[in-house]
């Protein structure tokens, strides 16, 4: 039996064309973008599209917006075989790691994709990123889908949704997984690396959207200012806030900063630790500038993105869980 593919459209480069007068790329109806693949035929799926009625461009994204998708897909869940998200790219590895969390148990691929240039370029490369998707997202094995997972495909290279990351705004090499193998690429055939695929979740989707968006995030830099760490870490509104450091969870040892964390910690944030290098990962506790964290009751991101970290937070105290370092320290969907 041909497998089913529900392609949605919720924005980006992929489905803008340019203005004539202005040249400023705009969004057009997803029909004319479907238009603009006829390869799509030669599929022996079941094909179907659904398109956001206006379509975001994806600085706009939001967890509402991603609730909405969320919905959509589970609404959906039972009819195919498989899903692939059209979605620009700004915003991409931030929609990939919220899917992850809020599709808990899910047992099929949802791909997002998308483009750096409009569909109706000639040079485009988001006919390949759709092509492919779609037969990722359509790909079995003994009857079983090979990526039951959120992922982001672009540029013959499949990621893990909450392991990505973008580091381009100019080349088709637009993401990268920094922590973590890619988990297929595509050349020739598209190679699988299986060793690195979440297995089929036991048991129903379920769905979980209810996110708390009271986050922050503290970038340090040498000369910070202590009215600057403040202003971020005594937000009133802020449940959780998380520090970018340096290198493998190092902050300064500045008496003012320790004691303004530690009265955030107390005053019952969440204050989370993980680093400003796009590699590696925080061994708090392994340098002498981060050993006073761990008392002082930071949580550890270790090699997160900080895609996931924001987003992961967002759904914890969302979750209204009573132990949220526990569940932040573990591995709740690979991420």
């Amino acid at each position: 039996m041909a497998s089913s593919i529900l392609i949605i459209y919720t924005g980006g480069t992929i489905g803008m064309q340019q203005d004539a007068e202005t040249g400023a790329l705009r969004p057009f109806d997803f029909e004319h973008l479907l238009a603009e693949i006829p390869e799509l035929r030669k599929f022996n799926y079941s094909i179907d599209s659904h398109s956001f009625k206006r379509p975001i461009d994806s600085s706009n994204m939001n967890p509402k917006t991603w609730a909405k998708l969320a919905k959509l897909i589970e609404s959906n869940y039972e009819a195919y075989d498989g899903f692939v998200v059209l979605h620009g790219s700004d915003t991409m590895a931030y929609t990939a790691s919220a899917l992850s969390f809020m599709l808990q148990n899910l047992g099929k691929p949802v791909i997002l994709t998308g483009s750096q240039l409009p569909i109706g370029v000639i040079r485009t490369d988001g006919k390949e990123n759709l092509i492919t998707s779609i037969e990722i997202a359509a790909a079995k094995e003994d009857g079983l889908p090979v990526v039951p997972e959120v992922a982001v495909y672009f540029e013959y290279q499949l990621y893990r949704g909450n392991r990505t990351t973008k580091i381009s705004a100019s080349h088709f090499e637009a993401f990268l997984s920094p922590n973590y193998p890619v988990i297929a690429e595509a050349g020739i055939d598209i190679a699988y690396n299986h060793r690195f695929i979440r297995s089929v979740s036991e048991g129903g989707l379920k769905l979980s959207t209810d996110f708390c968006n009271e986050v922050g995030v503290l970038k340090l830099y040498p000369g910070i200012h202590q009215s600057y760490v403040q202003s971020v870490l005594k937000v009133p509104e802020l449940k959780a806030v998380i520090i970018e450091s340096y290198g493998a969870g190092n902050m300064p040892t500045d008496s003012w900063l320790l004691n303004d964390i530690k009265e955030a910690v107390d005053s019952g944030k969440k204050v989370i630790n993980i680093t400003q290098c796009l590699k590696g990962t925080v061994k708090q506790g392994s340098y002498e500038t981060s050993k006073k964290l761990d008392k002082l009751g930071v949580i550890s991101g270790r090699d997160m993105t900080v895609e996931s970290a924001i987003t992961k937070t967002m759904y914890l105290l969302g979750s209204g869980t009573s132990d949220f370092e526990t569940e932040f320290s573990v591995s709740l969907c690979g991420e």
